[in-house]
């Protein structure tokens, strides 16, 4: 997505070159442009730590 951006953004780029270039279909640049975030946003799974065990000798 940052690649498509600069592209755009920098190179000034039309979107069917960038298209052209990157093998993404137009429809895609296009979305990729619109789009308000930059970076694709995965959820983290909550995970234990190996020193919950020992968390109040640690507090102490």
């Amino acid at each position: 997505m940052n690649i498509i951006r600069r592209m755009h953004l920098r190179q000034k780029l039309s979107i069917r070159e960038i298209a052209r270039l990157t093998g993404v279909l137009r429809t895609t640049v296009s979305k990729y442009l619109a789009a308000s975030t930059i970076e694709p946003k995965f959820p983290t799974p909550e995970r234990s730590s190996k020193l919950d065990p020992y968390a109040e000798r640690l507090a102490g």
